[in-house]
């Protein structure tokens, strides 16, 4: 049999796309056993699913080509979406400005499982390569050959790797003539250098504070870990940050109040505490990383995520060089580009 299309990956854009695309033989191949692997334990098992605060402002990527895909699938869109579907969702603005979340990422699954109930899965089953002959897709795993007219690739980033994630999806777009730009984990906390090892002696203090990211400003809590620092606003800053300083604001605010375990292990430090500069070491890495920055250069995607050097060839979701800040926006992404890529189809 062949396919009308396949859809490597069965993640949040690969769910959306297939949830929306009647009419058509679709079969979804993922390395996991269930769908969703990587919904279920995003927002602490909550799903993070968007934010009220929605711009191409809040990503890394080519503004132009962000903004248009978000243009074409709102937060306000996917709001009505998920209430037409029955899915609760509530503002929590607690770690990120403007989130949303629902009530448990099991919801968000068990609601596309009904929405791809028309889809043929090829679960627990890798991906080994992908060849075009003869205007179809052929592509073959570990357990068989699959063939289709359409593929679209939604294999995700290099983070989680517990959860199945691969290269796959940069190995076609490089095979197809595609650049990728540099990979690198994001949202993750930092590893710091010697001057900063007192930052180890706070493990788990944490503190609002606002930092200074290249031309960013980053405003959240601050968590400081026996490997340096993570919270919010270091996960934030760390899609910003390549190398280099980034300035830290301890006590931002009117009513900031300075612990004493943070008061004493900062006593013998000449150091500002509204200007505290810093290079850090580096990163946790993938495995602690929740999303890949870089990825496939969006110069080389259409509007309506098909690749520009090869026809039928759809790239959506995070293996794009698109990747946006914490509290939401990368499932925002995901999603967006999901319906871009459906309505072509």
């Amino acid at each position: 049999m062949i396919f009308d299309i396949c859809i490597i990956g069965a993640g949040a854009s690969a769910l959306m796309c297939a949830s929306n695309i009647k009419n058509k033989s679709i079969c979804i191949i993922d390395t996991n056993r269930n769908i969703g692997s990587k919904i279920k334990v995003s927002g602490g098992g909550k799903c993070n699913i968007t934010n009220e605060y929605m711009s191409e402002k809040f990503f890394l990527g080519e503004e132009k080509f962000v903004k248009n895909i978000l243009n074409q699938f709102s937060n306000e869109d996917l709001k009505q979406f998920l209430k037409s579907n029955n899915l609760y969702f509530e503002l929590n603005p607690k770690i990120v400005k403007g989130t949303y979340f629902c009530k448990s990422s099991n919801n968000v699954i068990d609601m596309f499982k009904k929405l791809t109930k028309h889809c043929n899965f090829e679960l627990n089953t890798k991906v080994d390569n992908v060849n075009y002959e003869n205007n179809t897709y052929i592509i073959n795993t570990n357990k068989k050959q699959i063939k289709s007219k359409k593929l679209i690739v939604a294999s995700g980033g290099l983070s989680f790797a517990n959860l199945g994630a691969s290269s796959i999806g940069y190995d076609i777009a490089k095979k197809f003539g595609h650049s990728i730009n540099t990979l690198n984990p994001a949202l993750v906390g930092f590893t710091v250098q010697k001057d900063q090892f007192w930052f180890k002696e706070l493990s788990g203090l944490s503190m609002d504070v606002k930092i200074k990211v290249n031309d960013k400003i980053v405003e959240g809590s601050f968590l400081f870990t026996h490997k340096g620092c993570s919270g919010p606003a270091i996960l934030t800053t760390s899609l910003y940050w390549q190398k280099g300083k980034i300035s830290i604001d301890f006590a931002p605010y009117k009513d900031s109040y300075l612990q004493k375990r943070f008061k004493r292990a900062t006593k013998e430090l000449d150091m500002d505490i509204h200007n505290y500069e810093f290079a850090p070491a580096g990163n946790f890495g993938f495995s602690k990383a929740e999303v890949t920055k870089g990825g496939i250069n969006t110069n080389e995607i259409d509007n309506t995520m098909q690749s520009k050097l090869q026809k039928d060839l759809y790239f959506i979701g995070e293996v794009l060089d698109v990747t946006g800040e914490l509290g939401g926006y990368n499932f925002q992404w995901a999603f967006s580009s999901a319906i871009a890529c459906a309505r072509s189809i």
